[in-house]
């Protein structure tokens, strides 16, 4: 036991990042990383925007806007972003989730100055007009088509998401329905802009190889300026707790082999039982040493496949469980061989054989994580803004360790019963229907 503790005390002190943070006068949030063991630096932008902000009839704006401030800004003239990027040795990308919106450029060190500018003014001069929303239309629809509509098995998430939530905005995907991008006028577009991409919705982060006293100078310089907005309060959407086993059907026309999937509500990520739940999806169904998959694929050759995927999020989670069973062996075969594996985790503890394993994969993501410029602005960026607990970037991995196989067998209880998940039987689309 004491060697586990000393690699613990190994870990947290290799990884310690070291971070300065302050506010500008107009509330945007700045960190600071200083680490010169290569001559990059990325400057990014974490906006408190996702999915969850949008209204019901005009979902996927958050998503639309990762793509549609590229577009051009006052300054940046249409077309010419990425260029500049790649001609001063730069690369850049953006994402898009229910919960927030994030931007980066990395850059050679000697190039942080573009890098600030550009992202202050994607906040401050966007050119929002009909010919950006219009390219930028075409490009999401392209992109829905083939990640989700012409893709095998994939609107699974769609389809969970809108069987899970009742209330909240998770109900519906981060891409969107194009039905409501095509509805919207211009000025809605613009509006979302006004309400959501202000200083005082965002963290900006500059990690890397860079002088400090410089940098605060730039960012003063292209940020101090702009104006302070009114951030609009966060609804809150409570859902009901699922009582009784959600059955639902999807129809996918572009598959051949059913799907199993179950599904189940977890709390915010900001939890110690989300934490617990992480530890339980790793030991049950985590690559293929896992219980599930060495049981139902390996031992009992039920299945081609079994997995699951975490969705941990701002206000509520997923713990999605999905397999693809083989020969004559159904979905109702496989939920059996889960259920008796999670009951298993219900009534007795954990082996601590099992346990220390789990821990120490769970040490090695936590290095994983913080072991480039990329993963660290990420993390400084998203534990600042959605876990409200900057420093959860050199701590969170003590949490992990302090949980217990008696807890692992309570969150088990408390979450993961048969009267508490959504089944929904993914199926090929019959055209004789």
């Amino acid at each position: 036991m004491s060697s586990a503790v000393l690699t613990l005390g190994g870990v947290a002190s290799a990884q310690k990042v070291v971070f300065e943070e302050y506010d500008l006068d107009n509330g945007l949030h700045v960190i600071l990383h200083h680490d010169d063991s290569a001559p990059v630096v990325i400057t990014s932008v974490m906006y408190h925007v996702g999915a969850k902000d949008e209204n019901p009839d005009r979902t996927g704006f958050a998503h639309f806007f990762e793509h549609l401030l590229f577009e051009g800004t006052k300054n940046i003239e249409r077309g010419e972003w990425f260029k500049i990027v790649t001609s001063n040795g730069g690369t850049n990308n953006a994402n898009t989730s229910d919960d927030r919106t994030y931007y980066y450029e990395i850059f050679p060190s000697n190039n942080l100055e573009l890098g600030l500018w550009m992202e202050s003014e994607r906040l401050m001069h966007p050119i929002i007009n009909q010919i950006g929303v219009d390219t930028q239309n075409e490009v999401v629809k392209e992109e829905k088509r083939t990640s989700y509509d012409n893709r095998p098995y994939g609107n699974i998430l769609a389809a969970v998401k809108e069987n899970m939530f009742k209330n909240h905005p998770y109900r519906w995907t981060t891409i969107g329905s194009m039905e409501h991008i095509d509805a919207a006028t211009l000025e809605e577009f613009q509006a979302f802009n006004k309400k959501f991409y202000l200083p005082n919705n965002a963290v900006l982060v500059v990690a890397g190889d860079f002088e400090k006293k410089q940098a605060k100078e730039w960012i003063q310089k292209y940020f101090g300026p702009i104006p302070k907005g009114e951030v609009v309060p966060k609804k809150s959407f409570l859902e009901e707790p699922i009582t009784q086993t959600i059955k639902a059907t999807y129809k996918d026309p572009n598959i051949q082999i059913p799907m199993l999937v179950a599904s189940y509500r977890t709390p915010s990520m900001k939890s110690r039982d989300a934490r617990v739940l992480d530890l339980i999806s790793s030991y049950l169904s985590d690559g293929k040493s896992s219980r599930l998959y060495k049981k139902v694929v390996d031992d009992k050759k039920m299945a081609l496949q079994i997995g699951a995927v975490g969705f941990s999020q701002e206000d509520y989670g997923m713990y999605i469980i999905y397999g693809l069973p083989m020969g004559n062996f159904t979905i109702t075969d496989m939920l059996k061989e889960i259920d008796e594996e999670i009951a298993k985790i219900q009534t007795d503890l954990i082996s601590e054989k099992d346990f220390q394993k789990l821990k120490n994969k769970f040490d090695n993501n936590f290095v994983n994580t913080n072991a480039t410029i990329e993963g660290i602005a990420n993390n400084l960026a998203t534990y600042y803004l959605l876990y409200k607990d900057i420093n959860l970037i050199n701590t969170e991995i003590e949490l992990y360790h302090s949980i217990t196989r008696e807890e692992i067998r309570e969150v088990a209880n408390k979450y993961l019963n048969p009267n508490q998940r959504l089944v929904l039987d993914y199926i090929p689309a019959n055209p004789l229907d």
